[in-house]
C-alpha cells in the first residue's frame, strides 16, 4: 500500500467517526435523552440503576398527561435529571390521605402502584403551567410533596420516558 493510499484511507475513517459523531451529538440533543434511574423512587416499574431512554419531542405539539413518566430537571437543581409519574395537571387540586391521591376531591385510578402511600398531604393546588410529581414507590421518593419548589414547570421537562434499555429492554406505560 502506497502512502498516499494510507493517507486517504486514515483521512476516510476520520471522516466517518467524525459524522458519527456529529450524529450521535444531534439525536442526543434534539431527539432522545437517555436517563440513570438513580434511585428505588419508581419502582416496580422502573427499578433503580435502569437505563431510559425518552423522547424530547413528545411535547412538541401536546401537553403532558396525567400518568404519563417525564424524564426533568429536579426544580430544586436542575443539574440533576430525576423520573417521576405526573399526577396533577394544571388548577387541579391534589391531596393524599387514606392511602390513596385525590385530584379535585375525586380517587385517583392508579393500577400501576403496588403499595399503599403512608402519611397526609396536601392539599396542593398546582399552578398553570406546572405540575404535580410522584414516584411510583410512594413511601421512598423524593416528589413533589418534598421539593422546596413543590411545583415541575412546563420548561423543566426534557422527555417522556418510553423505554427501559438496560439491563432488559421494556417499554414503560
Amino acid at each position: 500500500m502506497t502512502n498516499k493510499a494510507v493517507i486517504k484511507e486514515i483521512i476516510e475513517w476520520v471522516g466517518v467517526i467524525v459524522a458519527a459523531l456529529a450524529i450521535s451529538f444531534a439525536v442526543n440533543t434534539f431527539l432522545i435523552v437517555n436517563a440513570t434511574v438513580p434511585s428505588s423512587s419508581m419502582e416496580r416499574t422502573i427499578m433503580a440503576h435502569d437505563r431510559i431512554i425518552g423522547s424530547r419531542l413528545s411535547y412538541l405539539f401536546g401537553d403532558p398527561e396525567r400518568g404519563d413518566i417525564i424524564i426533568f430537571k429536579n426544580p430544586d437543581n436542575e443539574e440533576i435529571l430525576y423520573i417521576k409519574r405526573l399526577i396533577g395537571m394544571p388548577g387541579e387540586t391534589v391531596e393524599i390521605y387514606d392511602g390513596r391521591v385525590f385530584i379535585d376531591g375525586s380517587p385517583l385510578y392508579e393500577p400501576y402502584l403496588e403499595v399503599t402511600t403512608l402519611g397526609e398531604f396536601g392539599p396542593y393546588k398546582v399552578p398553570e403551567g406546572s405540575y404535580f410529581m410522584m414516584g411510583d414507590n410512594r413511601n421512598d421518593s423524593a416528589d413533589s410533596r418534598y421539593w422546596t419548589h413543590t411545583y415541575l414547570s412546563r420548561e423543566g421537562i426534557v422527555g417522556k420516558a418510553q423505554f427501559r434499555y438496560w439491563p432488559r429492554i421494556k417499554r414503560l406505560k
